[in-house]
């Protein structure tokens, strides 16, 4: 059976809370592996979804929307719970996660799964995509702010180094990175993560990567000039 990209419908207005998260996740099984992965984001991703992003399920190609982009692809299982609790995705599709007929993979793909602006899975890369996005949305007068999602590991990756320094040197205050630490850096950064964004001229918070308020907060104070780099501390799980 040949894979269709699948467009919100009538589960778009039929959105579900917090509290159904579980539910959702236990219904994806086959990446045992990666359930750590996927855990360590669940908040932060909820947070953006349910009190930040402006996102549409029933209108997903607005061009003053904001993007979303998961750098850390792999482990997309909270991804897939929070879009199909906010209407992107059919809650039946989670049953057939990662089979040979299902939208949803092991990595997410921006070609099938509505709601989703990148296809990933290879770490260091989704930062630079969203300072082309960012880029692209001011040179259109768009509206739309770019949220990328990265692993505190992705900061290992050279490409990050580059994408940080330029950023910052080329004022992009539509880009917002988040960072969920949860201890698996095999560098690491003198002074931490939040100094690595500082030392390159952004505005940096570093918050408990569990309390939503305290992100909402972090995600949407003012940083006029400079992109805005969030430390979503969230403990030792990989």
């Amino acid at each position: 059976m040949a894979l269709t990209t699948h467009t919100a419908s009538n589960h778009a207005t039929d959105q579900l809370g917090y509290t159904a998260l579980p539910a959702l996740l236990r219904r994806m099984r086959g990446d045992e592996k990666h359930d750590w992965a996927s855990e360590s984001t669940i908040d932060v991703i909820w947070t953006l979804y349910d009190r930040v992003l402006r996102v549409d399920p029933l209108d997903p190609e607005n061009p003053d929307r904001d993007r979303f982009y998961l750098s850390k692809g792999h482990g997309p299982m909270a991804y897939y719970a929070v879009l199909t609790a906010k209407g992107f995705i059919d809650p039946a599709m989670l049953d057939g996660f990662a089979g040979p007929d299902s939208i949803l993979g092991h990595h997410p793909d921006r070609r099938l799964i509505p709601g989703v602006e990148i296809s990933s899975g290879s770490l260091g890369q989704g930062l630079a995509l969203g300072i082309g996005a960012t880029t692209a949305l001011a040179l259109s007068r768009s509206s739309g702010r770019v949220f990328v999602l990265m692993g505190d590991g992705e900061l290992d990756e050279g490409s990050n180094h580059e994408a940080i320094a330029y950023a910052a040197r080329a004022e992009l205050d539509a880009l917002n990175v988040v960072v969920v630490d949860n201890d698996s850096a095999t560098h690491g950064w003198p002074g931490g993560i939040a100094r690595r964004f500082d030392v390159e001229g952004w505005s940096v918070e570093t918050v408990d990567g569990r309390d939503h308020l305290a992100m909402e907060a972090a995600f949407t104070a003012r940083h006029p000039g400079r992109p805005r780099a969030v430390i979503a501390e969230v403990g030792g799980v990989r």
